[in-house]
């Protein structure tokens, strides 16, 4: 069976750390599958967050995530320190995608890779939208 394998972008705009906390690990000892997608989700929160903007906005352009990739490298264990890269390629019309490098113990040991699909929802029409102007020139800054 043929592996994802995942083609992101050389340099990140934006990270955070993100503890490991004891109850992210699963009955192997490691942190799980779902806590990586967890972990995801709150460095694109902070990283929406650093620029200004919010997932959520109920007048106009709102995000939902269209797709997820994880390749996963190695494993993350409790005391384990993680900083997680973050920044934003390839936007079209109404979407954009955001990589993501989870990297261990202030090294380049790779934990994961990801990437994240957005799209620009309406949900007061209840249709996809474009991708706000404001969303291309703050996210592709490189800040």
């Amino acid at each position: 069976m043929a592996r994802i394998k995942l083609d992101l972008p050389q340099s990140f705009s934006f990270f955070t750390e993100i503890p490991v906390r004891i109850t992210d690990l699963n009955y192997g000892g490691h942190v799980g599958n779902d806590t990586i997608l967890s972990m995801v989700h709150e460095a694109r929160m902070r990283f929406l967050q650093h620029h200004g903007l919010a997932e959520l906005n109920p007048d106009s352009a709102s995000l939902i995530m269209s797709d997820v990739a994880v390749q996963y490298k190695s494993e993350l264990f409790y005391g384990d320190k993680l900083k997680v890269y973050v920044t934003a390629f390839d936007f079209s019309r109404v979407s954009f995608d955001l990589a993501y490098k989870l990297v261990k113990n202030e090294g380049e040991d790779v934990v994961a890779l990801a990437k994240t699909g957005m799209v620009c929802f309406n949900y007061q029409q209840r249709k996809t939208v474009a991708v706000p102007q404001l969303f291309i020139d703050k996210l592709s800054a490189g800040e």
